[in-house]
């Protein structure tokens, strides 16, 4: 190669473009640069020589000079070494020297994602509207411009062209339109819009569209829609990755951890390229109480995606959980960078700041979260559930938990938490009406556990028996529920002998009176469910 005779100019660069190419696939990328450099460098050269060289009009060094590898494209593949080493201003140095008239789609669409990962959102979006002028249908550079807060009628505008030229693309204004309210947090809107989608022949069991109304869903606080629309999506599509992440985590909240685990296996055998399968055993290593483990899964799965909002709940989750809030704060707060209009995000920034007792700064965050998201029974439930740290505050936290209530009587995290302030109060008749009416439509592992305490506290020991081995049922992890359980067994065993030997003087006195004594410790026992920041 190093022989002059051997090989051509043009030659020469060609194999040194070769040779740089195997070595980005054998993911080498450092040496990669290198040698696209060496490449252009003998480009600059070539150029220079068939300058001072004059055409001497052979036919046969045309076709030799026109697949010679384009010297953009060398530079795009420098770019996403530099993607790849992480050196993005790298990346973007070598894309802004390429004449904005020479940059093809994929180049301004690097760019318009490099600059907005970088905060220069107007570079980012001149470069997402470049994308569009040249590809009206770029999907991935509408939803970027959506993302950056461009309005949906804007975007709808440099489209509309394309709309009325190409038949049956009616369907494409009405996908705008539902990503719009995605990006402006508006869920429910966002819900109908995207179902009425759905409904439509063209676009019916579109795996894309399933997966945006499962993590809808999530987001809204529903998941039991949003397991339902990921297993559709991943019965159509069985190699399926993206938004598995979320699935698993819905998965190891409800208990499943055996599903959890296949899940894992299986995402693995697909790639393990991708955050999503170490999210997955990640959500599996926390819900067991492994948090060493959940936080190297859960780095391994930010360093394959820095991007991955998931990954850094699960590791903020880990990290706060052993300890370490300062550093689960720097997480939780890069999460809400990336998606500001995720509330899982603000929950678990908020649950750090009630964890150090920074109940000033947790206040302020759920006020703004309050203003910010609009007031739903998800942002008034998270208010309400800081209002509940300070003495002061109590009687607004009812008020907000009865508003978030009159709106959704079926939200979960509403109804913990409005249970917690009966039990404060020891109105556990009231707290009893309030579960069992919630638990009318819906199965949740926590709330027959608090059911089962303020049956306790009720002394109606039998059915608070029978709510402790529901909640197992659903989840055989629930500590507390085996807690409980473990209570009554161990009170009523001794009476269950005493009716067996018939021994009619001892009714009334002994254990029960053992139990009697024990209301106010069992009272003690209906408390919150703990929220890991991930949900």
């Amino acid at each position: 190669m190093s022989s002059r005779e051997l090989f051509s100019p043009s030659q020469k660069y060609q194999l040194l473009v070769y040779h740089a190419d195997s070595l980005f696939h054998d993911k080498e990328y450092r040496n990669a640069v290198s040698k696209y450099t060496m490449a252009l460098q003998q480009k600059k050269a070539l150029s220079k020589t068939s300058k001072v060289r004059p055409s001497t009009g052979n036919a046969a060094s045309t076709p030799q000079s026109q697949c010679l590898p384009s010297e953009i494209e060398v530079k795009y593949k420098m770019a996403e070494c530099y993607t790849m080493l992480k050196q993005d201003k790298d990346a973007i140095a070598i894309l802004d020297g390429i004449p904005s008239r020479q940059r093809t789609p994929k180049i301004n669409m690097m760019l318009a994602n490099l600059y907005k990962k970088a905060g220069q959102e107007r570079s980012s979006v001149t470069s997402y509207k470049e994308v569009l002028r040249q590809c009206p249908l770029a999907l991935d550079a509408i939803l970027g411009l959506l993302s950056l807060s461009v309005k949906g009628a804007e975007v709808a505008s440099m489209t509309i062209n394309i709309i009325q030229s190409i038949p049956n693309l009616d369907w494409l204004s009405v996908w705008i339109k539902a990503y719009a309210f995605v990006h402006t947090g508006d869920n429910t809107r966002a819900i109908n819009t995207i179902c009425s989608l759905e409904k439509k022949s063209l676009l019916r069991d579109n795996v894309d569209l399933l997966g945006s109304l499962a993590d809808l869903y999530f987001r809204a606080g529903d998941n039991k829609n949003s397991i339902l629309k990921f297993e559709q999506a991943q019965m159509l599509d069985p190699y399926l990755i993206k938004g598995m992440d979320v699935y698993g985590y819905l998965l190891a909240r409800e208990g499943r951890l055996e599903d959890v685990e296949n899940l894992g296996c299986r995402l693995f055998n697909i790639s393990d390229q991708h955050a999503e399968p170490w999210v997955v055993s990640g959500c599996h290593s926390f819900y067991s109480k492994r948090y060493s483990r959940a936080l190297y899964l859960g780095a391994k799965a930010i360093q394959l995606n820095s991007n991955s909002v998931q990954a850094l709940l699960l590791k903020g989750a880990a990290l706060r959980n052993m300890g370490r809030v300062q550093e689960a704060i720097i997480h939780f707060r890069e999460a809400i960078r990336l998606a500001p209009c995720r509330l899982d995000c603000y929950e678990g920034l908020i649950e750090c700041y009630l964890a150090s007792n920074s109940i000033r700064e947790a206040m302020v965050m759920a006020n703004n979260v309050y203003k910010t998201l609009g007031a739903n029974a998800q942002t008034l439930t998270l208010l309400a559930t800081v209002c509940l740290e300070d003495p002061v505050t109590q009687e607004k936290a009812k008020t907000l938990l009865d508003k978030a209530l009159t709106q959704r009587p079926d939200y979960i995290k509403a109804v913990v938490k409005k249970a917690e302030l009966l039990s404060r109060e020891q109105k556990y008749e009231d707290g009893i009406a309030l579960l069992r009416n919630a638990l009318a439509n819906q199965s949740d592992c926590v709330l027959h556990r608090i059911l089962g305490d303020f049956l306790v506290a009720v002394n109606e020991y039998q059915e608070a028996m029978d709510q402790y081995s529901i909640a197992l049922s659903l989840d055989p992890n629930d500590q507390k529920s085996l807690e409980g359980l473990q209570k009554m067994e161990k009170e009523e065993s001794p009476t269950d002998a005493t009716q067996e030997e018939d021994v009619d003087d001892m009714e009334g006195s002994g254990e029960e009176g053992d139990l009697e004594g024990s209301d106010s410790e069992a009272a003690q026992w209906a408390d919150q469910e703990q929220w890991f920041g991930m949900q």
